[in-house]
């Protein structure tokens, strides 16, 4: 236990004393957010680049306290790709097809250091238990990679929100590869969830700068990476299912953006006012209580996916479709998805 705790503090005094000079940083070379349309929840031009310090905190406390091997390597050099589209976007501006072309480069890192989708499980087979994937592993992994790399970027929209949330993801992937033993992923999900906390007292609300995409893109990116090396490379019945409930806030929020533009005949790329987000504070909620409501909702879906992981029978299956059922139940009840304009 105290082989974790260290780390996670580490990362955490890393983040928290690097973000007031990473404030600085931003508005010397102009990375400022300003708010030109009523999508944004604020009003005041904020400092980007907080992602920077993430992953000051992620990286250097990796290095010291992670046997540094390929897998590493391919984590932290993939992270580094995501991160320089991010500053890239914060600072000029990048296209969608470009960001696009920085995460399958960093998931191509991932698969040469062998993070890869492998296999998947069959719950309801016991003869045929492991579907083993052979060329479908690359654009399987690629397509999981670049999904969940955009879904925190997606959800980034209120003041700690996705910081927060990606805090709560990687303690719930930190006990899930505790159960099936894996040690080093054990640690980088700490450092991660340290470095997210540490860096929450200048991004809470009233924020004094945005992790930007720099930080968004980063942290789904390494977020997707635990996912893989944390849960799917492991033959429980629901490897599958468990990370899509730790990462449920982001997953179904995202799932729900696609289904309402779909809906609307929009481009799903168009940015909106309908996400998970939105929708609380359009009824009556803070902007610290919608966040806080999303950390207790992803805590919750997290706390299920733990006491599931290491389940190997149909009934865990059964309740965690229960489980979706009511989320899309919930996203209907909230207007996630939308309605279609005649």
């Amino acid at each position: 236990m105290q082989g974790m705790i260290i780390p996670f503090f580490v990362a955490l005094l890393l983040v928290f004393f690097s973000t007031p000079l990473v404030i600085k940083l931003a508005f010397k070379v102009g990375a400022i957010d300003i708010p030109k349309d009523d999508r944004r929840v604020h009003k005041q031009p904020m400092p980007l680049l907080g992602g920077l310090a993430i992953y000051i905190g992620v990286v250097l406390t990796s290095l010291v306290f992670v046997p540094v091997d390929k897998t590493l390597i391919s984590i932290l050099l993939g992270g580094t790709i995501v991160l320089i589209s991010g500053i890239i976007d914060d600072l000029w501006g990048l296209s969608p097809k470009l960001k696009m072309f920085f995460q399958l480069l960093a998931g191509i890192c991932l698969i040469i250091g062998d993070v890869k989708v492998d296999f998947i499980t069959n719950p309801f087979s016991i003869a045929n238990k492991v579907i083993y994937l052979n060329y479908l592993s690359i654009p399987i992994t690629l397509f999981w990679v670049v999904g969940i790399t955009n879904t925190i970027n997606l959800i980034d929209g209120l003041d700690g929100l996705a910081a927060g949330v990606a805090a709560v993801s990687s303690l719930s992937f930190a006990l899930v590869a505790g159960k099936f033993g894996y040690t080093n992923v054990i640690i980088i999900s700490i450092i991660l969830a340290g470095s997210c906390i540490g860096f929450l007292p200048f991004n809470f609300n009233p924020a004094k700068i945005f992790m930007g995409d720099t930080g968004a893109l980063f942290l789904g990116f390494i977020l997707a990476a635990l996912s893989i090396e944390g849960v799917m490379k492991s033959v429980a019945t629901i490897a599958v299912i468990v990370p899509i409930l730790i990462l449920g806030v982001p997953i179904f929020d995202t799932t729900f953006a696609i289904f309402r533009r779909v809906l609307n005949g929009k481009s799903i790329t168009i940015g909106d006012k309908g996400h998970l987000h939105h929708r609380l504070l359009a009824k009556g909620y803070s902007q610290r209580k919608t966040v806080m409501i999303l950390y207790v909702v992803s805590a919750v879906f997290g706390m299920f996916a733990v006491l599931i992981a290491k389940a190997n029978s149909n009934q865990a299956v059964y309740l965690s479709v229960i489980l979706f059922t009511i989320t899309v139940i919930g996203g209907l009840k909230l207007g996630l998805f939308g309605t279609k304009k005649k």
